[in-house]
């Protein structure tokens, strides 16, 4: 795990040359929206392309993280379908409904059934390298979906840039970024994590917690700024210690919010003591995102070592697994 995130800016580069390369046989076309299949690592690309895209895209985009597909999914909806494994059992079920719909289907996978499934049925599949934790490969998965985006014109091409520059900076930013995840992780080994963020970039925040889930072995749970203010802030009544907040924070968030984080945590800080803020660094919401879900990764590699836990094992995920099937 740690080789994989170490290697993460030059995964990035990979996924690049990996889209470039690909050539597509269904031919551009009109859809009225869009339908992302994936979940856990697999998913998490899908969370990130929705935040990315959100004021480019101009067609609705629905991420699937479960075992059904909506009801308006037909000719007219681009089905994407992401699983890692290719063997993910609920997006699998999705890809078989999807069939009955559409003929307009793309899969992102390194093997298995889905794999299968493309080749049979001779849809578009863009194969990614295997054989890692899901977790550890959202760059060769999650920018595949930017160039199929590209590919039917509903996004322009300065997503390569952007990823680009994000790779240049995780490289320029490596010492003090794992320095900062290392310091977080200290802070956070023997609490549960609560993060915050605005609602603009939420898959940072999802990323963080499912990182922090996987590979630290610890509970947490996160929320988004404004709607955090209409709940979730009056639960904040009693002291506890156990609890550390973490706000993800990039000086572009919208100004509301901003002032919306400053004024939280003011109040959280009468609750516990354990109030942190990382900011992002970079021009690009893309690069931004990434410098941010980077030291994520790291923190929840250090949060493992930190509590003596395998940052790799994820018996109970095998377990369930076994059981269902």
């Amino acid at each position: 795990m740690k080789r994989l995130i170490e290697n993460f800016s030059v995964q990035i580069e990979e996924a690049l040359s990996i889209g470039e390369a690909y050539k597509f046989q269904l031919e551009r076309r009109i859809f009225k929206n869009v339908v992302i299949c994936g979940l856990g690592g697999s998913g998490i690309g899908a969370s990130f392309v929705k935040d990315a895209t959100f004021n480019e895209l101009s067609i609705p985009l629905t991420v699937i993280k479960g075992y059904l597909i909506p009801r308006f999914v037909n000719e007219e909806t681009l089905v994407i379908i992401s699983s890692y494994s290719g063997n993910t059992e609920e997006t699998v079920q999705c890809f078989h409904d999807a069939i009955q719909r559409t003929s307009s289907i793309i899969g992102v996978t390194s093997n298995g059934e889905v794999l299968k499934i493309c080749k049979e049925s001779n849809f578009d599949c863009i194969q990614i390298p295997g054989g890692n934790p899901p977790r550890a490969c959202f760059g060769y998965s999650g920018i595949q979906l930017f160039f199929i985006l590209h590919h039917f014109g509903l996004i322009n091409d300065q997503f390569k840039t952007d990823f680009k520059a994000a790779s240049s900076l995780l490289n320029e930013e490596k010492v003090s970024l794992k320095k900062e995840a290392l310091n977080l992780a200290e802070q956070l080994y023997d609490k549960i994590p609560v993060l915050y963020c605005s609602d603009q970039i939420e898959s940072v925040a999802i990323r963080w917690r499912q990182q922090i889930n996987e590979n630290g072995k610890q509970l947490c749970w996160h929320h988004v700024i404004p709607e955090m203010n209409h709940n979730e802030i009056v639960g904040w009544r009693d002291k506890n210690e156990n609890l550390a907040v973490v706000y993800l924070r990039n000086e572009t968030d919208f100004e509301k919010n901003a002032k919306r984080m400053d004024l939280n945590k003011v109040v959280l800080k009468n609750y516990t003591h354990s109030v942190f803020e990382v900011w992002s660094k970079g021009a690009s919401f893309i690069e931004k995102s990434i410098y941010l879900l980077h030291i994520g990764d790291w923190m929840s590699f250090y949060l493992a070592d930190l509590r003596g836990y395998n940052v790799t094992e994820v018996k109970v995920l095998d377990e369930l697994k076994a059981n269902l099937k």
